[in-house]
Parts: structure tokens; sequence; C-alpha cells
């Protein structure tokens, strides 16, 4: 009896960062397919109202099926918020130097905006939106400020405030719920609580609090790194393949 409830148990698998990293990288490349390839580069969504594109797609069932297939593609990227997130939180509690972190974040992000303006909007300079590394790189500046000013609930919550309000007003890519789930992540982080909370908030993308069964699983250990740059360079790399490829479709 005891050797079937064993052969019922889900094996318990466990997580290092790298393989969160990769995990992270695989969800992000649908949502960014999906906005790119399948909106831009196939149904040209930029170009028509909301009412003229629900118009065109009842009149169309290919753009019905593609339209389809661009909001599960998005779902799939809400995977990829609470892991980023979580990976911030962690990158800055282990990291060596707070200062190169932050300025090999900000480097990225500025060399990411170019491709992703292509990839998004198909220009070459659109500031309508900024890529995801700037929201990011403003969490960093937040972590900082927490951990600078450590005493006093007040002052974190008007850091909170001031870098939830700065990714607002610079319209970077996940903004408000990232910086929120980098805060509660980092304020929480040795109170199980944690993800939880960060699951609610996450649920502003639907999919998100599904990838607290990959962090639940973490190990805390580095796993085995490609490269230190690999995955800074996979963000705009990625971006400007698909940038190229809409650019080509449309």
């Amino acid at each position: 009896m005891s050797d079937l409830r064993d052969r019922r148990k889900l094996p318990h698998i466990e997580v290092n960062a790298a393989t969160l990293k990769w995990y992270g990288c695989a969800t992000m490349l649908f949502y960014s397919i999906s906005m790119s390839v399948i909106q831009n580069g196939l149904l040209h969504v930029n170009q028509y109202t909301s009412l003229e594109l629900r118009e065109l797609m009842l009149a169309d069932p290919e753009r019905m099926v593609l339209s389809s297939w661009a909001a599960v593609f998005q779902l799939l990227g809400g995977l990829a918020i609470p892991v980023f997130a979580f990976l911030m939180v962690e990158g800055f509690l282990h990291t060596r130097s707070c200062k190169n972190y932050l300025l090999r974040m900000a480097a990225f992000a500025l060399i990411s905006e170019i491709p992703f303006d292509l990839a998004m909007s198909g220009r070459v300079f659109d500031w309508t939106g900024q890529n995801l590394l700037f929201t990011l790189t403003i969490g960093l500046v937040m972590l900082y400020g927490l951990k600078l000013f450590d005493a006093g609930k007040g002052m974190k919550l008007l850091i909170v405030f001031a870098a939830v309000l700065w990714s607002m007003l610079m319209k970077t890519q996940f903004g408000v719920c990232m910086i929120l789930l980098i805060a509660v992540y980092y304020l929480l982080k040795d109170n199980q609580a944690k993800l939880w909370i960060g699951g609610i908030i996450s649920l502003i993308y639907v999919t998100g609090p599904v990838s607290n069964f990959v962090l639940k699983r973490y190990d805390h250990q580095l796993g085995n790194y490609p490269g230190k740059y690999l995955f800074y360079i996979l963000y705009p790399a990625h971006l400007l393949l698909l940038g190229l490829i809409t650019y080509v479709i449309a």
C-alpha cells in the first residue's frame, strides 16, 4: 500500500538560478513573438482602431485564428514576469558590487531600446514605451534605496511609490507589476508569504501566479552558466531578430 502511495507522489524537482533564467527567457520569447511578429507583422494592429480590428476579425477567420494565437502567446509570456522580478532580488542580494550590477543593467537597457522599438512598433525610435531592462534598472535603484534606508516603514513606502511612479512616467514594459513584485520579494525575502502576495499582484497578467510552482522549487544555487553576459545579450538579440522578421513580413 505504501509503495502505491509512493508511486502516486510527484517527483520533487529543484531548480537553480540558471534554470529560472532559461525559463524566463523562453516564456518571454512567446510574449515578444505575440507583440512583434503576430500583432505588428501579420495583423498590423497599430494601423486600426479596436472597433476596426474586431470587424476585420469577424470578416476574416484567418485573422481570428492569428489573434487567438497572439493571446495564447501573451498568456505564456505572463509566466516570465514574477520570475524576472524574483531573479532581480536574488541577484541584488548576492552581487559583489551593486554599482557594477546597476551599470551593467542600465547599459544593456540602452542597448536594447532600438531593437525593442523595432520589434514592438516597427520604428527605430518610439517613445511610447521602454524595454523591460529599464524596468529592472528602476527596480535595482529601488532595492538600493530600500537597503540604504533599512529602517522606517514610511521611507520604504515612499521609495516603492517613487519607483512605481518612475516606471509609469517612463512607460516601461510591465512597469507597475514588476516594481511591486520586486518590492514584495525583497521586503518579505525571509517570509514564504512573499510568493502568495506576489501571485496576487501578478494576476494583472493572468498567468503570472502559475510561476509560483517553479519559484517554490528554487534551491538557492547558481547552476551552470554558459556565460556571464549571455542572458543580457539574449534580450536585445531576440528583439532585433524579431524586429527584422516583422519588418520583412510587414
